[in-house]
């Protein structure tokens, strides 16, 4: 095995690019076996079910909204779990520790129900436990874990001193590692919602939102109010009478969040930049976000293992290693020459109908929803996908199709106005034999599997908003991040339909920026891809 053979080289980092079908999941158990103990980190809870069925060595660790709280089922008198899920009695709405007052002292209550870490490595705990305790603490203790980002990015930063002594694998496994900068953001910087801006009883009109110092003073503000409203609400009469802990707690927590980012921020201010505020149809401040532009300096903070194995089926080296701070000579790089999936099966089209981009003309927009009109016409009997740039860009699609193909759409983003999940409305598409997804979010992380698509469609080129201040100043300071961005999120688009060998979908790219970006990218792009793109080795 290549791998094998850089890790007696001695290479300690190593970059695996695969395509889909190559079995990445599998190629991580092998190195996981190699080394007597790893953690195996990916994106979601659907890839880490797929870990799960594939190999059962590795102990999963899931989030809280997956488990019961036998807590609060106890008080809800409810003892069937099913029933529990239902009702939507989850450990993330249930306290595992609580302030009582215990002879005149406020002392800390620990929900009986958890157990220690130790009492799950002695074998020691309740038969009656918690059940999202036992399985991360059971991950923990056992020599392979497995883990979402958001929960092992958590405890590395968060609770590593905690679990020191668990915390000591040989190897780490980032699958998906394309997605490591946007995980790492979610830790670093600041959102500040309005909800929160009034909770504390501030105006945003008394702060300048395109300036530093001033959002540093508006986060200092938050923090500070938070901290008065828990003495205030611990000195009132109402409190010592019936104190109101899950209220405390929350305003701790919500604290605690904003002193660890004013810390981060002052620690390197010009690392960060403040992105214009969102605002709500009226014009309203919704929210406004303070962003790192340079997340390398918090990322060795999440690898700490010896060796560390990163894959992904649209990575480049050179642009990676620039945002993790990672050495060039010290990773190497593995690219798999070829897709195990026939050419055949995999098709893209290019057929370069307009470029569209701000400065685009109402009839090239036209022009491109016309074609979109006729290949949905050749596919009606099918199922299929259509990707474009932006939410307004899926309701002027929507907008200026035909009747008959108006019909077959369903809109689908991470979050929908008539509250139905993701999940939901592909669930209601796969019941509608020529049903076509519309979306600006399912670039990645969704399977459309055999009939569910059999056909694509690029409508635009997924360019980052470079109208955003984050994405101006990272494209300033790594002018190359802007390119890999955009070929990553292209090239994820262009799998969304072929999922197997077995499995085919033809994918037409409408916008001509393709060629662009294409072009500027030719160095990254992954060899799998160059059968179906018609490019020669490099």
């Amino acid at each position: 095995m290549e791998i094998e053979e850089k890790l007696k080289s001695g290479y300690k980092k190593i970059i695996l690019c695969a395509p889909t079908g190559v079995g990445k999941s599998l190629v991580g158990a092998t190195v996981s076996r190699y080394f007597d103990s790893s953690f195996t980190i990916t994106a979601s809870k659907h890839l880490q079910d797929q870990y799960i069925k594939d190999i059962p060595f590795l102990k999963p660790v899931k989030g809280k909204q997956n488990f019961v709280c036998l807590k609060m089922m106890e008080s809800e008198k409810v003892d069937n779990t099913r029933k529990a899920m239902r009702w939507g009695l989850t450990c993330d709405k249930g306290q595992c520790q609580e302030k009582i007052n215990k002879n005149g002292k406020e002392v800390i209550e620990v929900c009986k129900f958890k157990p220690t870490i130790k009492q799950v490595e002695d074998n020691t705990h309740e038969a009656k436990s918690c059940h999202y305790y036992l399985q991360k603490y059971d991950a923990l203790v056992s020599k392979h874990s497995l883990w979402n980002y958001y929960a092992f990015f958590q405890i590395m930063k968060f609770n590593k001193k905690l679990f020191e002594n668990y915390l000591d694998r040989k190897v780490s496994i980032f699958d998906e590692s394309h997605k490591i900068e946007d995980q790492i953001m979610q830790f670093i910087g600041f959102d500040i919602f309005s909800g929160q801006v009034e909770e504390c009883n501030l105006n945003t009109a008394k702060y300048d939102l395109t300036d530093l110092d001033s959002m540093i003073q508006l986060i200092d503000d938050i923090a500070y109010s938070y901290a008065k409203k828990i003495k205030d609400i611990k000195e009132s009469d109402s409190y010592q009478k019936e104190p109101d802990y899950e209220s405390i707690t929350r305003l701790e927590r919500r604290y605690d969040r904003a002193a660890q980012a004013r810390i981060d921020i002052l620690t390197d201010k010009d690392n960060f930049v403040v992105n214009d505020p969102i605002q709500d149809l009226n014009g309203n401040f919704r929210t406004i976000s303070v962003k790192p532009i340079d997340v390398s300096t918090f990322a060795n903070s999440f690898f700490t293992t010896e060796y560390q194995i990163f894959m992904s089926a649209t990575i480049d080296k050179f642009s990676f290693c620039e945002n993790m701070g990672l050495q060039q000579d010290d990773v190497t790089f593995i690219d798999t020459p070829k897709s195990p999936f026939p050419i055949e099966h995999r098709r893209i089209d290019l057929l370069n109908i307009k470029r569209l981009s701000y400065g685009s003309t109402e009839n090239d927009e036209l022009e491109v929803i016309k074609t979109i009109d006729r290949i949905m016409d050749e596919h009606y009997g099918e199922r299929g996908l259509i990707l474009t740039s932006s939410v307004p860009r899926c309701q002027k699609i929507l907008r200026y199709l035909s009747p008959k193909n108006t019909r077959r759409i369903r809109i689908c983003h991470s979050y929908n106005k008539d509250g139905k999940t993701q999940d939901e409305i592909i669930s209601e598409h796969a019941a509608d034999p020529t049903g076509v997804l519309l979306s600006s979010s399912l670039w990645e992380g969704v399977d459309l599997k055999d009939d569910l698509s059999r056909f694509q469609i690029i409508a635009k080129v997924p360019y980052p908003n470079y109208k955003e201040k984050r994405t101006k100043a990272k494209m300033d300071k790594f002018p190359l991040w802007y390119t890999s961005q955009t070929l990553t999120k292209l090239l994820q688009g262009f799998g969304r339909s072929i999922r197997s060998e077995d499995d085919w979908a033809k994918t037409y790219v409408l916008d001509t920026a393709v060629n662009n970006v294409f072009f500027k990218a030719q160095k990254m792009i992954p060899r799998a891809y160059y059968d179906v793109l018609g490019i020669e080795n490099l």
